[in-house]
């Protein structure tokens, strides 16, 4: 047999283990990154200290502008349906008392959408859910958290009913 006719024998044992350790490598690397970021990401935050005088302070300032002058918004009178048989119908007149001027210039801009959501949570009452008096102060309190979620800048603090009539 002559040279060039020899069969030649492929060693793949040799690169297959170095494929392995690169392999190996750069999953340990991988794996050092990972921790290393979750680690600086969650418990490598340090708290932030704050003074009982910096908070007084930011106290003070917001009690300050609570003591402003409160804005009044009345709307118009809400008439809906009632849910549940027999079927019963209420009357509401709601004032807004607004924290400041600004959020009154917001709630007009937003009205017809407020109105709305107000209609949609008289529909959705019973009338047990509105005949006491604690059943129309939670109904206070979802008028007051559903106008909210409609302004960016003002703040309602409290819903006044001028009218309220069940049929």
């Amino acid at each position: 047999m002559s040279d060039e006719q020899a069969p030649v024998e492929k060693s793949s044992g040799g690169s297959g283990k170095m494929l392995g350790i690169i392999f190996a490598v750069v999953n340990l690397v991988a794996m050092g990154a990972g921790g290393f970021l979750a680690f600086k990401g969650t418990l490598g935050i340090e708290k932030k200290v704050v003074r009982e005088g910096e908070l007084n302070k930011e106290l003070e300032e917001f009690r300050k502008t609570l003591q402003g002058e409160p804005v009044m918004f009345s709307m118009k009178t809400f008439n809906a349906n009632l849910y549940g048989i027999p079927r019963r119908m209420v009357r509401i007149d709601v004032s807004l008392e607004m924290l400041d001027a600004e959020g009154f210039e917001e709630i007009i801009n937003v009205e017809p959408e407020v109105r709305d959501s107000i209609i949609s949570i008289l529909n959705a009452k019973r009338f047990y859910d509105v005949e006491s008096v604690q059943g129309k102060l939670h109904l206070k309190s979802e008028i007051i958290a559903k106008v909210n979620s409609y302004l960016d800048r003002g703040v309602v603090k409290n819903v006044f009913y001028t009218d309220f009539v069940v049929q």
